[in-house]
Parts: structure tokens; C-alpha cells; sequence
């Protein structure tokens, strides 16, 4: 990842009304295996991997580093959310120069349909707006994936384009509202 910029890492715990977002601790770990390891959760980012790979490779503290948060209900891990640069080779920019930070979520299946997505998305975009206010944050994700593209829609995104990725069509959207350039 390209960091950030100069901001204190990590934040103070973000507190929402039943969520805290936090920085990734040891008792994380097999949350994060859990998630990358389902089935179900592989759907739209490349399928699952393999639980004894994960086992292997996921470290004793994992996800610790800027821009990763820990999305926590009542002391367990059913999350996490990433602010990370978008990669200038990837199709899908609004500024000329690239990096624009790009918004990414994984949950839980358990914690699917509770709301817990937008709670925790909704967080994390006011407290990236407090810390780069001039930043404008992206988010991608394949048009077939519908709860994703409602998220989108209900956190404020709003369509820049569509365009084919990983063999499927992408749905590009900015946050806030921004006039693309370049």
C-alpha cells in the first residue's frame, strides 16, 4: 500500500452506536482466517482460500497496518475495513495523478443483513473526511454483487463508470460527489 499520508496510526478506537472500529489485534486472528477461508464471502473477490494456507500464512498479529480497521461487535472481530491507495495500474481513477484512497469491506456471514456494514463504512469515511478533507475516496465492486452496490448507494457514492475486471463488470463509484478530471 502506498501510505495514507502523515496521520497518527492508529486512531483512537472510532466508537458508532454498536460498533467499534479499531486497530487489529492477536485475538483477530482467526476472525481473519475465517473470513478469507468463506465461501461465501469469496463470492465476489476471487473465491475462498484454503484454510490450512491461511493457517500457515496469517500472522500472529494480522492486518496491522494504516488504513486497516477491525470492525468489532461486543469484544469479537466480524469485520474489517481497508483505506487503501488504488493501485495507478488499475483501471477506474477520478484525479489525474491516480492514488485516490479506495474504500474495501469484508464481513462475517453472520453479520451480513444487520446493518453493520453501513454502520462501520459510514465511520470510517467521516473519520478519513476529518483526516483528508480534500481526499476523495473510491469504491469498486463487481455490478453483480447487489448488496454491495445498495451499500454503495446508501453511503453516498455515486457512479463514475463501469468497466471489465477480474472477467467481470465493475461498478466505479467516488465519494463524495466529485467531477472526475483527466
Amino acid at each position: 500500500m502506498t501510505e495514507l499520508g502523515y496521520v497518527a496510526w492508529p486512531p483512537i478506537p472510532i466508537r458508532t452506536e454498536r460498533l467499534v472500529l479499531r486497530e487489529s489485534e492477536a485475538r483477530d486472528r482467526a476472525a481473519f482466517i475465517e473470513l478469507f477461508a468463506s465461501p461465501e464471502v469469496g463470492t465476489y473477490i476471487g473465491g475462498p482460500r484454503p484454510r490450512d494456507e491461511l493457517e500457515r500464512a496469517v500472522p500472529e498479529v494480522p492486518g496491522r497496518r494504516p488504513g486497516l480497521f477491525v470492525i468489532d461487535l461486543d469484544g469479537a472481530m466480524i469485520g474489517m475495513i481497508t483505506l487503501d491507495r488504488r493501485d495507478a495500474e488499475r483501471p477506474g481513477h477520478v484525479r489525474p495523478d491516480a492514488g485516490e484512497v479506495d474504500l474495501g469491506y469484508m464481513f462475517l456471514p453472520e453479520a451480513w443483513g444487520c446493518g453493520y456494514a453501513a454502520e462501520a463504512c459510514a465511520a470510517a469515511l467521516e473519520w478519513f473526511a476529518d483526516a483528508f478533507p480534500s481526499e476523495p475516496v473510491v469504491l469498486c465492486t463487481r455490478t453483480a454483487n447487489d448488496r454491495a452496490m445498495r451499500l454503495a448507494a446508501r453511503l453516498g457514492f455515486t457512479e463514475v463508470e463501469r468497466f471489465d475486471e477480474y472477467g467481470a463488470e465493475q461498478w466505479f463509484g467516488v465519494w463524495p460527489s466529485l467531477t472526475p478530471t483527466g
